[in-house]
């Protein structure tokens, strides 16, 4: 996930309590969604609404990482 800001991605984690909360939520719903959809009977609904939250969720990682080369 955005690879050109790879250094200052490395950089925050670890010491930037938001970011370490916003990228570890961010990477908790890719592998519950993962895990979802490798399983028979998935709900689509549910899979929908997860995959929403992370868009929102690199979306705000994608402005946090901006703001923070400013």
């Amino acid at each position: 996930m955005f690879p050109e800001y790879r250094s200052l991605i490395s950089t925050l984690k670890g010491h930037d309590v938001h970011f370490d909360r916003l990228f570890k939520k961010h990477n908790e719903l890719d592998d519950k969604i993962n895990m979802m959809t490798s399983s028979n009977g998935f709900d689509e609904t549910l899979i929908e609404q997860l995959k929403k939250e992370k868009l929102l969720l690199k979306d705000e990682i994608f402005i946090y990482l901006q703001q923070k080369t400013q």
